[in-house]
């Protein structure tokens, strides 16, 4: 058997792949087992910010391989401190706590916030409640998909966690009509990714930060796949001149060679975090903590956050070229975009097998977006080489 037909035949069918098999990386392009080379412009889901192999990742992490891996948290290691003392240096934020996956670090806000709530604002545990959004997305997990809107996630996995409440997403009046004095905290996305790139009103995020002020609600902003450069600053938060109480970070953070996830806020919060009552065998081990490191320092001057800015003023300038018969519309903030397709034309599904077909690898999302999010290392011509094919696949 090929190796499409290996992983049909022994692997759960969760996900629907383009067919594919790639074997090698470097940079924004990707090679496959034939020997076909393809431009890559999903990026790990913003996971390989940094894009495939880079010189610096790689060394640090082959540097760690030989001396430390794991040692669990029963001990100290030698990279644990300096990643916290980073990561405090690029949120603002005092305190860190890292996990592994998204999903986890979501769990772990969650945790934080209803300990916070129920030992800190006093709310009675079995009344606590947390706002979310509609179109959501956070993660899989049984809590996760309990406040999700996606039927796909969510249907048959009941019963489902209780606590949470769903504003429509980008209505700041929606979500103060479900404050009450229970609430805990508001946990979104500064712009939904998993939804097609769906970029909110300036002011709900700024109105979000009032409104969680006022309320003494913990503000909890995922930035999982929009945080470490994608936006075109170093988070999405910060292009619309607001700090969160949480910062919900991951993907990008291990640079696309080993998971890290991590949530960072100051002490006051934290402080609710003791001995048992959370952790993980892998979160922080040595290996993450030294190439989560690298990551952080690569971002420091900002130069990524800056290129992320450049190249998608150029995606943005491009997509407004296609087709407006194809096209219904596009959304770009920083260097990701969503694109409607016009369902009559063709599906996100149909125009990605489309995109592969010309060496260009993208993936759909609901239906009949397609979403883009190219490594922040790719080059002009590679954004110029994208919009081409987006408009030959679209004729």
């Amino acid at each position: 058997m090929d190796h499409i037909q290996l992983a049909e035949r022994y692997g759960a069918h969760n996900y629907h792949p383009l067919p594919v098999v790639l074997a090698t990386g470097e940079g924004a392009w990707v090679t496959d087992v034939d020997g076909n080379r393809y431009l890559d412009c999903l990026a790990g889901y913003s996971a390989l910010n940094f894009g495939h192999a880079h010189p610096k990742l790689l060394a640090r992490a082959e540097q760690q391989l030989h001396r430390l891996t794991l040692t669990s948290r029963a001990f100290y290691n030698d990279q644990l401190g300096p990643f916290l003392e980073r990561l405090a240096e690029l949120t603002g934020k005092e305190r860190s706590l890292p996990m592994n996956t998204g999903a986890e670090a979501v769990e772990t806000a969650l945790k934080i916030a209803r300990r916070w709530g129920v030992e800190v604002k006093k709310v009675d545990p079995n009344q606590s409640n947390i706002i979310v959004m509609d179109g959501n997305f956070h993660g899989r997990t049984t809590t996760i998909i309990s406040f999700s809107n996606d039927d796909t996630a969510r249907r048959s996995f009941g019963p489902y966690t209780p606590g949470f409440r769903q504003a429509v997403y980008g209505d700041l009046s929606a979500v103060e009509e479900l404050i009450d004095e229970h609430t805990v905290a508001v946990l979104f996305e500064p712009v939904q990714g998993e939804s097609g790139v769906i970029v909110p009103p300036a002011d709900f995020v700024t109105g979000l930060r009032e409104l969680c002020s006022l309320h003494n609600v913990l503000m909890i902003a995922d930035e999982i796949q929009s945080g470490l450069g994608r936006a075109g600053a170093t988070f999405a938060c910060d292009r619309f001149g607001v700090t969160p109480d949480v910062y919900v970070l991951g993907k990008a953070l291990g640079g696309g060679v080993v998971p890290v996830s991590a949530i960072s806020c100051d002490d006051d919060i934290m402080h609710v975090i003791t001995p048992g009552s959370h952790g993980s065998t892998f979160g922080g081990n040595p290996l993450s903590a030294a190439v989560g490191h690298e990551v952080l320092g690569m971002l420091a001057d900002g130069s990524y956050q800056a290129r992320a800015m450049q190249l998608g003023h150029q995606l943005e300038a491009g997509l407004a070229t296609l087709p407006k018969d194809a096209v219904v519309s596009s959304r770009v903030f920083g260097l990701w975009a969503g694109v409607d397709v016009n369902p009559g034309l063709m599906s996100g599904r149909d125009l990605s097998e489309a995109l592969l077909a010309r060496g260009v690898l993208a993936k759909e999302t609901h239906g009949s977006t397609l979403r883009l999010a190219p490594p922040l290392v790719a080059s002009e011509e590679d954004i110029e080489l994208l919009v081409n094919s987006l408009r030959d696949s679209l004729s």
